[in-house]
C-alpha cells in the first residue's frame, strides 16, 4: 500500500500527457534544452494549455523522463512484490498463448543479432512498432510484454492522429539509406495499405493454429525470404 500513492501520481501524469499525444518521444527534442531532470518537479511546474512553446518544453522533459525509464526496465520501477507479480503474470499469459509472447520476442531478438538460433554478423538491423493506440501508454506496453530489450522508446510510434502511412514515412526518413530494406508484420489494413503504397513487402500476422505466419512458427528466414522476393521484382531498395 506504501506505493499506491506514487502509482496514482503517475497515472494522473499520464493522462495529463495523453491530452497532448504526439507521433514519437523525440517528436519535441527541439524544445528540449537538457535541463537536468534529477530533481525537477512535474507535479509542480505547472504544465497545461495552451500548448505553447514554454509547455511543449515541459512535455519535451515528460517524454526524457519516460524514455530514460523505459531503458532501465520495469525491474527499476516495480518493487519485488509487484514485479513478481508481473512476471508470473507475463509467464502465464504466455503459456495460455501457446508461447506467442515469448516466440514473438525471439524472433525480434533474431533480427537485431542477438539470437543464436539464426545469428546474424554485425546486424544493423531496427525493430520499430507502430500502433494505433496513443504513444505513453503504448510505450508502456512494451515494458509490460518485455519488448524494452528489443525495441528502442524511440522506435515506438502512435499513428492515433497521423496514420500508419505518415509513421511509416516518418521511418524512412529516419533510418532510411542505401541497401536499406523495410518489412512491415501486421494484421490489419491500415498497415498493410500503407506498405503497400511504401512498396514494402508485408507479412500478414495470423491466429489461426494452422496459419503459416503466426507465433510461435514465423521465423527469420520466412521474413527474409519474403523480403527478397519483393525487392529483386521490384529491383530497387524500399
Amino acid at each position: 500500500m506504501g506505493r499506491l500513492p506514487g502509482i496514482l501520481r503517475a497515472s494522473r501524469t499520464m493522462k495529463k500527457i495523453e491530452n497532448y499525444n504526439q507521433p514519437y518521444l523525440s517528436c519535441l527534442h527541439e524544445y528540449d534544452d537538457g535541463k537536468d531532470l534529477t530533481k525537477y518537479d512535474f507535479e509542480a511546474d505547472c504544465f497545461s494549455s495552451p500548448f505553447d512553446d514554454v509547455n511543449k518544453r515541459k512535455l519535451a522533459y515528460r517524454h526524457r523522463a519516460i524514455g530514460d525509464k523505459y531503458a532501465k526496465g520495469l525491474q527499476k520501477i516495480l518493487d519485488h512484490r509487484m514485479f513478481k507479480v508481473w512476471s508470473d503474470l507475463y509467464s502465464s499469459t504466455d503459456k495460455y498463448t501457446d508461447g506467442w509472447l515469448s516466440s514473438a520476442h525471439k524472433l525480434l531478438e533474431e533480427a537485431l543479432g542477438k539470437s543464436t538460433a539464426e545469428p546474424v554478423v554485425k546486424s544493423s538491423s531496427i525493430n520499430c512498432i507502430v500502433t494505433s493506440g496513443s504513444l505513453v501508454p503504448s510505450i508502456a506496453k512494451c515494458l509490460l510484454y518485455r519488448l524494452d530489450d528489443v525495441v528502442s522508446s524511440d522506435n515506438v510510434y502512435s499513428s492515433w492522429e497521423s496514420g500508419k502511412l505518415q509513421c511509416f514515412k516518418w521511418i524512412k526518413e529516419r533510418h532510411g539509406g542505401p541497401n536499406v530494406r523495410f518489412c512491415a508484420v501486421g494484421d490489419g489494413p491500415e498497415e498493410r495499405s500503407a506498405a503497400s503504397i511504401m512498396k514494402w513487402p508485408f507479412v500478414k500476422i495470423e491466429i489461426r493454429p494452422d496459419a503459416p505466419h503466426r507465433f510461435p512458427g514465423l521465423s527469420l528466414s520466412t521474413i527474409h525470404g519474403i523480403m527478397d522476393a519483393v525487392y529483386q521484382s521490384s529491383g530497387k531498395d524500399g
